[in-house]
């Protein structure tokens, strides 16, 4: 079954729930340098190194990695020394390493122990750098997203899909809940997962698809479903997971999920 960085073993679980990265990440860390044999899906693992070697050499100029990332080169001035050291920076868990709305609502610093135990079993990031990690995983600070462009890649997705997908297919998973965006989604999907769609309600009935909040509320569902005690094997589970955590949600099709607010 599914195994975190670092020895810590991710138990057997009915649920796994796939989140999606953030552009914000917490910097630093205690952890030692990347193993990239020692993530979850070791099959991997010469994807992720060709990344890294890409990154770490496109680091020494500003101009071709403002490129790539579609960033600024002050910014990649700034995101130099980042990616650069990829091999050498210290690692934080990934639940530990990313930040931003969706992590601040899923709140995992507020977890108990068994908790976070139950979360390191249940939750995995989708990643442009790494395609997908345990909640375990040590990890270190970088820039990369779904839609950069590295010299000689093409698009990240068709780097990732043709040995994300199959990973993921071969790893014994059973009920997935994919909270991903659509062009982390497209790095390699998982066929019959559930996905979730937030929207808002007006008072005259209309309803409209959020961005603002979107990220917020998939957070609470992602945090509803790593710490229940219920064992969701199906969407009509993950919706009774859901809205007992006070979610408003409906189940329109077979594998889709959709919360009102």
């Amino acid at each position: 079954m599914r195994e975190a960085g670092g020895g810590c073993p991710l138990r057997s679980d009915p649920v796994l729930i796939l989140l999606p990265p953030s552009e914000t990440k917490a910097s630093g860390g205690d952890g030692p340098p990347v193993d990239p044999d020692a993530l979850w899906l070791p099959e991997l693992t010469e994807a992720r190194r060709a990344l890294f070697d890409a990154l770490v050499s496109l680091a020494t100029d500003a101009a071709a990695t403002a490129k790539a990332l579609g960033i600024s080169e002050a910014q990649a001035e700034e995101l130099a020394q980042v990616n650069a050291s990829l091999w050498s920076s210290p690692t934080r868990p990934a639940l530990a390493r990313y930040t931003g709305v969706l992590y601040d609502a899923l709140d995992v610093a507020s977890f108990t122990k068994a908790q976070r135990a139950k979360a390191d079993a249940r939750l995995a990031v989708g990643s442009a750098l790494f395609g997908v990690v345990g909640a375990g995983d040590g990890i270190p600070g970088y820039r990369l997203s779904a839609g950069s462009k590295l010299p000689g890649f093409g698009t990240l997705a068709a780097h990732w899909k043709p040995v994300l997908e199959p990973a993921l297919a071969n790893a014994g998973l059973g009920l997935v809940v994919d909270l991903r965006s659509g062009g982390y989604q497209q790095l390699g999907k998982v066929s019959g997962a559930i996905t979730a769609t937030v929207v808002t309600e007006r008072a005259d009935g209309s309803r409209s698809v959020v961005s603002h909040f979107n990220k917020h509320h998939k957070g609470l569902l992602a945090r509803a479903l790593a710490t229940t005690r219920a064992e969701p094997t199906d969407l009509k589970g993950v919706a009774a997971v859901a809205r007992k955590a006070g979610l408003r949600v409906e189940t329109p099709s077979a594998t889709e999920l959709v919360i009102v607010t």
